[in-house]
């Protein structure tokens, strides 16, 4: 391929410059990369790298104040100090069809929190990179500034997604191969991957429109409604488009439910999963409403404000209280009625049939804020004895029992 000529198109050199503001910019040159840390100045800069045997281009999904103040070595306060955000790539990586079967799964994950404006490219090989914009998260959470939670952010993040995601994608792998090549307790991550364990500071990716030095393809932005429609074919140098974005600025703050409620499952990961799945053992008969914590019941007369907060709470949380399908679809429609501008119907419908899919996760708890007091639903001080809404319903459940 010539890759001076593919280069030198104005529309690439556009998009390469304005994507790799305040990032190091790497170029490579085939095995090896270029000296770090390294910025685009100037459109013609890409020539002059592609004229020294540059063969693909790498930006980091952190952003800088100043890249290239940046050296090896840095303590992790001094790396704060200097970087000014962070982007979310999600690294889907596998065969292709799978890659794509993973990725409409994280595309459905990340609506069910509200995240519409991601944006998605084709890595250039097997897989794809979804990126959600730094722009998309709150400036704090856990009194910690957003900005200051990398690599953490981003790992914890895509862990929790992989998670939710785990059982239906099981189900769609094990639809795809003969069962003699399913082994017992299945991962369907051995298979295609989110890459969680190569996030770290100062992480590379493929900058859209580079080419991939063993596929021969270019890694291009495409349509997230299509796909699973996508072929190789669109990636091929003189196919290529300019009618996608990436990495285009979400709207303001659109991803908080996101990263708050990942916060929330993770810092319950240690000690609480086994403890829950032994209270769901134990009782498996439906908690009636009357045992229901007062933040719930309240939130259940109807809300002004919060109330996509509060339908994450009220599906996770009568779930947990064994509602099945039917019964939790009944309770959030009365309850949507009672709103002052009650939620629109398909929004409602979407949550539903994600969540049918789901297996039972806590509510977030009590100390996330921003699921209670913030939207009007402030705990009494007895059921702040509990971390959590269920954990007081099911505390009841049992008093009432003995």
């Amino acid at each position: 391929m010539n890759l001076l000529k593919y280069y030198s198109n104005k529309k690439i050199q556009e998009f390469l410059l304005k994507i790799s503001q305040n990032r190091e910019f790497i170029a490579k040159f085939n095995d090896n990369f270029s000296k770090r840390p390294d910025t685009l100045q100037f459109e013609n800069d890409i020539i002059e790298f592609v004229k020294k045997g540059a063969t693909s281009f790498h930006i980091s999904e952190e952003q800088w104040l100043n890249p290239l103040l940046l050296q090896s070595g840095m303590s992790q306060t001094e790396l704060n100090n200097l970087r000014k955000g962070w982007d979310l790539i999600l690294d889907i990586d596998g065969p292709l069809e799978f890659s794509k079967i993973t990725a409409d799964l994280i595309i459905e994950a990340l609506k069910f929190h509200d995240v519409e404006n991601f944006t998605i490219k084709f890595s250039g090989n097997k897989g794809f990179h979804i990126a959600i914009s730094s722009n998309a998260f709150p400036d704090q959470i856990d009194n910690k500034k957003i900005k200051d939670l990398f690599p953490e952010g981003p790992r914890i993040i895509t862990s929790y997604l992989k998670e939710m995601i785990k059982d239906t994608l099981t189900e769609r792998i094990m639809e795809k191969i003969p069962k003699e090549n399913i082994k017992k307790n299945f991962d369907p991550f051995s298979i295609v991957d989110i890459d969680t364990i190569l996030i770290s500071n100062r992480h590379l990716f493929r900058a859209p429109y580079s080419y991939h030095e063993k596929s021969g393809l270019i890694s291009i932005p495409i349509n997230k409604k299509n796909i699973l429609n996508f072929n190789k074919e669109q990636a091929l140098p003189e196919k290529i488009s300019f009618n996608e974005k990436f990495l285009s600025e979400c709207s303001e703050k659109e991803a908080s439910k996101l990263i708050m409620q990942a916060f929330d499952w993770n810092k319950r990961l240690p000690q609480t999963e086994i403890k829950i799945q032994k209270q769901y053992s134990e009782i498996t008969q439906k908690i009636s409403m009357e045992l229901f914590p007062s933040s719930i019941k309240k939130g259940l007369l109807g809300l002004e404000d919060g109330k996509k907060r509060f339908l994450f709470v009220l599906l996770n949380f009568l779930k947990s209280l064994n509602y099945n399908h039917e019964e939790i679809e009944k309770l959030i429609e009365e309850w949507n009625k009672k709103n002052k501008m009650p939620l629109k119907e398909g929004y409602i419908k979407s949550q539903l049939i994600w969540h049918k899919r789901q297996n039972k996760i806590l509510p977030p708890n009590y100390s996330n804020k921003a699921y209670y007091d913030d939207i009007g639903l402030k705990p009494k001080d007895n059921e702040l004895k509990f971390k959590n809404p269920v954990n007081y319903s099911l505390s009841l459940f049992r008093a009432k029992s003995r």
